[in-house]
């Protein structure tokens, strides 16, 4: 997978959880969770869909790693073998 792929798969993940997101005002490094207003429980609905989507295993530890667009993508791109 590559790192656009993975990306892609971010913000189809977001979106499915906040279907009104607008990645527009969104930059890749920004924290989407605030920019977004992702609350604890839509960050946790994320991480499940995220990783359904991917079929990357995504744990408590990695958490750290989904605050911004680019960084949920590299660790996607990285799970899955990039």
């Amino acid at each position: 997978m590559t790192y656009e792929q993975a990306l892609g798969l971010v913000r189809e993940a977001l979106s499915r959880v906040v279907p009104d997101a607008g990645f527009a005002s969104v930059g890749p490094d920004e924290k989407f969770r605030d920019v977004l207003e992702v609350d604890s429980l839509d960050f946790l609905e994320f991480v499940e869909v995220l990783s359904g989507l991917t079929g990357v295993r995504l744990d408590e530890d990695d958490y750290q790693d989904l605050t911004t667009l680019a960084d949920g993508a590299r660790l996607v791109a990285a799970r899955a073998g990039v």
